[in-house]
């Protein structure tokens, strides 16, 4: 992967002038070391599908993605990419700070792009042109090209963009420690480790997060993982151990325990009904 950060701060912005900023610029192409497990970001991204085939994944589908297509992925939507083996995948992605895509209830939208594709590709193929060479003022150069990225994607009616929902945010500890939990939600994590990532006492982390999202870090660590395993029980044959295993259950009577209480059913009858259904 070849990944260029911004700072947050160069060149002020025009008197008057508010919008999304340019995070990071990165273009990747699979190989034997690509990381396909879900996992969010503080920032919405823009991926531009430049060759290959496979599969983009959510919390709840996953479809097909290839050449000419556009992903827009809101901020802290779990989401990752599945390549094909015989067609590697090769994308470039923004990272852009404070841009919404306006009123998708998933979180995500997808177009394939025949008119304008050339031109939104000389865009972002030049914003990593300039991001290499960093000659004086290239950070204002990608900072305009997004801007005209941006007005040549409002064009598509089935599109439109928004500023990040106003109203009281998240504070950094819990948020941070909801981010973790959701790139690491497969490993073994205490409330007391946690704790010590966000610098906190583990008693302020577990009311000021139940506060900020209706829940303790705890429980939401295993609503991550019941909502990997349901994709684990519809797509693979693996036994019911091998899934407790995987997403770090400590064994399969908790995993079973966990999955009733957040499901309503046990796993073997949430197996059942999906092939039952398709």
């Amino acid at each position: 992967m070849v990944r260029y950060q911004f700072s947050s701060s160069g060149t002020p912005e025009l008197p008057g002038h508010t919008g999304p900023r340019l995070s990071y610029i990165a273009k990747d192409q699979f190989s034997s070391d690509w990381n396909s497990e879900l996992h969010t970001h503080s920032c919405a991204e823009l991926f531009f599908i430049l060759d290959g085939h496979g599969h983009f994944r959510t919390l709840y589908e996953e479809f097909p993605i290839s050449f000419q297509d556009l992903l827009i992925v809101n901020a802290n939507i779990p989401h990752t990419e599945v390549s094909s083996l015989k067609s590697p995948l090769q994308y470039i992605v923004l990272g852009i700070e404070g841009l919404k895509a306006a009123s998708p209830e998933a979180g995500y939208i997808m177009l394939h792009l025949h008119d304008g594709w050339t031109e939104l590709n000389s865009c972002v193929d030049l914003m990593l042109q300039e991001s290499a060479k960093t000659l004086p003022g290239h950070e204002d150069v990608c900072r305009h090209l997004l801007e005209v990225v941006l007005i040549q994607l409002g064009r598509h009616q089935d599109l439109s963009f928004s500023g990040e929902t106003p109203g009281p945010r998240a504070s950094k500890e819990c948020e941070l420690i909801r981010r973790y939990i959701d790139n690491h939600f497969k490993e073994d994590l205490t409330l007391d480790h946690l704790a010590k990532l966000a610098h906190l006492n583990k008693y302020y982390l577990s009311h000021s997060f139940r506060r900020e999202f209706g829940t303790s870090p705890i429980n939401y660590l295993i609503s991550r993982r019941v909502e990997e395993s349901r994709f684990l029980l519809r797509k693979t044959d693996h036994p019911l151990s091998l899934i407790a295993e995987i997403l770090g259950f400590s064994s399969l009577s908790y995993f079973s325990q966990c999955f009733r209480r957040v499901e309503g059913i046990s796993p073997t009858e949430y197996r059942k009904q999906i092939r039952k259904n398709s």
